[in-house]
């Protein structure tokens, strides 16, 4: 009897046990790694879709198996000519600054089993990836579509599908640098007028980008700065859109002006220089903040200054700069000119004497000991700094 007992007890305590095993089997799963997932093919596969005229393409696939409701994450990739050896989302370009890859990775990231691409989103994509000309966008182009899924660390990609669609081209261009303008007594002519882009050279003054800064491909926001004699009591501030008074940066937004017996604040906010001198102002256009620094070194004064090039023979005397700052008791450092290039050709600045150059365009810094700029066709203003060497041709708006 007692023998039996002790083998009732035991088999009912392994029962427990079996239960216990198999209640932590169910809440604390043992995760599987497969090595790919279903992306589904849509209905409107064997159709073609026009990338102009659609909005946007679903997806849809089913969650690997991971052993248990895993949340992974998803992402979207597409090729045009099923190779997937390099992401031009690595942000590799060649000679030609065109983007090096065979497919791109979308960054839309989601955690659930379905995705909407836009369609100009792909058609972007495409142009990315094969480069097409305006004149040899194809009339159809199959795509191929992958997904990828994260989870804990492992990485895997669903089957392959193939989509029909028409693209259309599109202008790959980084976004130019934001700008932002000087504007006050002791700039430009020193009236503050304000009145739009026609007082841009005049009233108003760009900022010059920066020699090694990189500027945000897609908003162009980095540092850019200013360097010129300021007179005492000169009055200024910044504003971003010519024409406007919405966005500015006085006083309050310089970072380093509080306190120190160089700079003051006027009654409407502007900044006041003291101490008469060269200074250099730098605009953070990302955080629209900025700082002003005394100039160290000691600037040349240049009578003149031309625009030399192939555009006139380089008939450096025929090509003269007018002068930006000018109002009473400017010692002008900065020079301006509006210039159209029939042709791409190659320039450089010059006051008879002294040449500079260098290898960027539409925007950089020239020194005496560069080369010769090469520029393309079309119209400009530009800007010249004799003390910086930074130049910046802005191109006029069709």
């Amino acid at each position: 009897m007692k023998n039996f007992i002790k083998s009732a007890l035991l088999l009912a305590c392994g029962a427990v046990v079996f239960t216990a095993c198999s209640d932590d089997m169910e809440h604390n799963p043992t995760i599987q790694h497969p090595d790919t997932f279903v992306l589904n093919t849509p209905a409107y596969a064997t159709s073609l879709v026009d990338l102009a005229t659609s909005t946007s393409i679903p997806f849809t696939w089913s969650q690997p198996a991971y052993g248990f409701p895993a949340v992974a994450t998803y992402q979207v990739q597409i090729s045009a000519n099923n190779t997937w050896t390099k992401d031009i989302q690595d942000g590799e370009v060649d000679a030609h600054k065109k983007s090096v890859g065979d497919y791109k990775t979308f960054s839309q990231e989601y955690t659930t089993t379905k995705a909407e691409l836009l369609s100009a989103d792909i058609a972007t994509a495409l142009e990315q990836i094969t480069h097409y000309a305006p004149n040899t966008v194809p009339a159809t182009q199959k795509v191929y579509v992958r997904v990828r899924a994260a989870f804990a660390g492992d990485t895997i990609f669903s089957n392959t599908i193939t989509v029909n669609v028409a693209p259309y081209y599109v202008e790959l261009k980084d976004a130019a640098p934001a700008e932002w303008y000087l504007i006050g007594s002791c700039i430009g002519n020193g009236t503050w007028n304000n009145n739009g882009a026609a007082n841009v050279g005049s009233s108003m003054v760009p900022l010059y980008m920066i020699d090694g800064q990189e500027y945000d491909r897609k908003t162009g926001t980095g540092k850019i700065s200013y360097t010129d004699y300021f007179p005492a009591n000169g009055a200024f501030k910044l504003i971003k859109e010519p024409g406007s008074w919405d966005k500015q940066i006085d006083y309050d937004k310089f970072t380093n002006v509080s306190g120190n017996s160089r700079y003051d604040k006027s009654s409407d906010g502007n900044l006041i220089i003291k101490t008469a001198g060269y200074y250099t102002v730098t605009v953070d256009t990302k955080n629209e903040t900025a700082s002003i620094e005394p100039y160290t070194g000691t600037p040349t004064q240049h009578a003149a200054v031309f625009l030399a090039g192939d555009y006139n023979s380089w008939n450096v005397m025929s090509a003269g700069m007018s002068p930006v700052s000018t109002f009473t008791g400017a010692e002008n450092h900065n020079w301006t000119t509006t210039v159209t290039f029939n042709a791409d050709g190659e320039f450089k600045f010059s006051d008879g004497t002294v040449y500079w150059g260098g290898s960027d365009f539409p925007y950089g810094t020239a020194s005496t000991i560069g080369g010769k700029n090469k520029y393309s066709a079309g119209t400009y203003t530009v800007f010249f700094n004799d003390i910086t060497g930074q130049f910046y041709f802005i191109a006029a708006e069709n």
